[in-house]
Formats: structure tokens, C-alpha cells, sequence
């Protein structure tokens, strides 16, 4: 049997994760969350930003020690001290990757770097000819690629390539794509660039339209075979893609995307855990596959349909992702059938059948002005 071609993924969620607001990693933490993701697969962890102060550099340089079956990638500005820098900092790691970028986008050279284009395009291949000699890859993206010129972005990556970078990352930095437009800014820029089979694509996306995930996908649709997302969607803004959505998708839809990625899927729960808990914030109650209500069912339909067959209303199982079970909660919206079903799991017998109804219509009662838990379900059947 044909092994599935391999999807890279790249994961920031201790450098670009790390930018959003009131998020704050230590040294010790950055070790532990890196632990953490290579127990899960992460082929590349993007460990930090080396040049931005002394903390980062200690931080960066324990995980290129300690990690030994991740790749170790650290981000550098295009200019020479950030890459040697970079450099120094993971030297001691089993597989090492530079990662250095440049704004490509008119108002970002005009406003943010006051260059030219032709000067952007010379400072980029300054930067990956120098880094290209200090670790085993380097990396180049084009920060803002998706509100670029379309021809000075074929330009500067040829040049890139030929100067040494063997991935080409194209961020959404600002979350601005659609995903269809973003594919086929990816596909075009692969089948422009004379050189383009001497690199791997990868993909940035930001959410600020709440696209992250879908233009990810689209980009892999579209021939990137590398993605960059961070766990529970952390980032500056709205964040970035999420990793896990980004996994399962592909896991689940298996036909569309006949890929293969490293991920071993019955540890995101807990790694998401972990990241939540050093960066003291946890993910939105409704958030895909690691939010607190993602396997959980109230309405009585869907609790009916859960009891009679999971797949119902459950499109991947709360164990293949790390989660025990699925949950029936009890709400106003609640059915009949999931409150037995709950009787039974706790162990509740009312004195006669005919009591049932009037308990049924009690704990209506009670969900429709609080939460209904177990001991609450309890308390109420002793009234009977």
C-alpha cells in the first residue's frame, strides 16, 4: 500500500503564541510546553525569537539541549545579527532550522521598512545566504503575503530558493485571505516560480476573520506541505490557526486531504491543558476539539440520537483526541431519555413509575434557572 504523503507540522505556539496579549511563558515553562509537543508529534517547534532579549535565549537553548526528536527552529529578522544570533542559541539541537522573514507587502515596505523593493529583495537574500551556512535549514517568509504584489512575490522567492531557503512560508499575516482566494495565491506561486520544486511550501495563517483554519487547508489543497499553527489557536489578535482543528480536519476528511501528519491525536487534550494552564487562558467553552463543551450534548434531540448512535451527532470520538467520553448534560432542553439514562448512571430509583414524570418536570424547573448537576439530580429524586 502507497504511504500517504506527509504534511509538516510546524508549530509556534511558544513564539508567535507567545504575542498574545498577557501571555507570558518562562524559560522553565517554554521546556515543559516543548516536552509536551513532541510527546504529540510536532515535527518542528518554533522555540522563540532569540534576538528579542537574554530570557529567550536561555529559554531557546535549554529545548535545543533537551529535545532530541523535534526540530528546533528559531525565528530571526533579516539581518545579520538576529540570524547569528538565531544561530547560537540553537546550536545544540539534533535538527536545526532558521527561520528569517521580510515584509513583501507595498504598505509594509513603504510604511513599516521605508525600502524599496528591489532593496527588500537584496536584504532577504543577504539574510539566507548568511543563515544557510549556521544550521541545517533555513527557512523564508514573506511576511504579509497575502496582501503582496503577486510578481515581486514569484521575484523574491525564486531569489530566496536560490540563495538557500528550503521552505517558503506564506503568511495571512493579517487574517485577511479568503480561502479560496489564498489557494490559489499558494497553487500560482508554485507553478510560477521556475525553482519552486526545490523547496517545500508552508502556510501562516492569522484569524481575524475567523478564516485560520480554512485558508491552512486551502493552502494544503493547493500544494503547501507544510503548516504553521499553535495549540488551542493562541496568538497576536484573534490568533492563529489551531493546530488541532488543522489535524483533525485532515484526519477526518481523509479523501479530500490524503495526507499523513506525525500527530499522535490522543494527546491534544492534554497538551492543550498544559498550554492553557501556563498561559492562563483557557479556550472558549464552544472551541473545536479542546473546548470544555465540544463533546458535550443538552438538547434532547441530540441526546436521544447520541443514546440510539453516537455518530449521530458526533463526527470524531471525545477518545480519539483525548478526551474520556462524551458528556449528556442536563438542561431545560433536555429529553426524557437522557434523563433516564443519567438515573441509571447514578444510580437514582424513584418509588414508582408514575413518579417520574413530576421529577422529569422538576428538573426542568431547575435548568431553566441554573446549572443541573449530578448532585443536584440527586437531591431532587430524594423528594420521592
Amino acid at each position: 500500500m502507497k504511504c500517504a504523503e506527509a504534511i509538516t507540522i510546524f508549530d509556534t505556539t511558544l513564539r508567535d503564541g507567545e504575542q498574545m496579549p498577557d501571555v507570558t511563558f518562562s524559560p522553565n515553562q517554554k521546556l515543559e510546553l516543548a516536552i509536551a509537543l513532541q510527546t504529540l508529534g510536532i515535527d518542528v517547534i518554533e522555540a522563540g525569537f532569540a534576538a528579542s532579549s537574554a530570557e529567550e535565549f536561555s529559554a531557546i537553548e535549554l529545548m535545543a539541549i533537551q529535545l532530541k526528536d523535534t526540530g528546533i527552529c528559531c525565528l530571526a529578522r533579516a539581518l545579520r545579527q538576529d540570524i547569528d544570533i538565531a544561530a547560537q542559541a540553537i546550536r545544540l539541537a539534533e535538527h536545526t532550522r532558521i527561520h528569517t522573514f521580510i515584509a513583501t507587502s507595498d504598505i509594509h515596505m513603504q510604511h513599516k521598512l521605508k525600502l524599496e523593493p528591489q532593496a527588500v529583495i537584496d536584504q532577504a537574500v543577504s539574510a539566507v545566504k548568511h543563515a544557510r551556512n549556521l544550521c541545517d535549514e533555513v527557512q523564508f517568509s514573506c511576511e504579509d503575503a497575502s496582501r503582496s504584489d503577486f510578481q515581486f512575490l514569484c521575484k523574491i522567492i525564486e531569489k530566496a530558493i536560490d540563495a538557500g531557503a528550503s521552505i517558503i512560508n506564506i503568511p495571512d499575516t493579517v487574517g485577511y485571505a479568503l480561502p479560496q482566494e489564498f489557494g490559489i495565491l499558494v497553487r500560482g506561486l508554485i507553478d510560477s516560480i521556475p525553482n519552486a520544486d526545490k523547496a517545500t511550501f508552508s502556510v501562516h495563517c492569522h484569524n481575524d476573520l475567523g478564516l485560520a483554519t480554512a485558508n491552512s487547508l486551502a493552502g494544503i489543497q493547493s500544494g503547501a506541505r507544510q503548516v504553521e499553527c499553535t495549540m488551542n489557536g493562541l496568538g497576536e489578535r484573534a490568533g492563529n490557526a489551531a493546530l488541532e482543528e488543522i489535524v483533525m480536519a485532515i484526519k477526518t476528511h481523509s479523501r479530500q486531504f490524503p495526507y499523513a501528519t506525525n500527530i499522535k491525536t490522543e494527546h491534544l487534550v492534554s497538551c492543550s491543558k498544559a498550554v492553557a494552564a501556563a498561559a492562563n487562558t483557557q479556550p472558549q467553552l464552544n472551541k473545536a476539539i479542546v473546548g470544555k463543551n465540544a463533546f458535550r450534548h443538552e438538547s434532547g434531540i441530540h441526546q436521544d440520537g447520541m443514546l440510539k448512535h453516537s455518530q449521530t451527532y458526533e463526527i470524531i470520538s471525545p477518545q480519539s483526541v483525548g478526551w474520556a467520553e462524551h458528556q449528556l448534560v442536563m438542561g431545560k432542553l433536555s429529553g426524557r431519555n437522557a434523563l433516564l439514562n443519567k438515573m441509571n448512571k447514578l444510580n437514582i430509583i424513584l418509588p414508582s413509575e408514575s413518579d417520574f414524570d413530576d421529577y422529569f418536570h422538576s428538573v426542568k424547573r431547575v435548568a431553566a434557572e441554573q446549572q443541573v448537576c449530578d448532585n443536584t439530580l440527586i437531591r431532587l429524586s430524594k423528594k420521592y
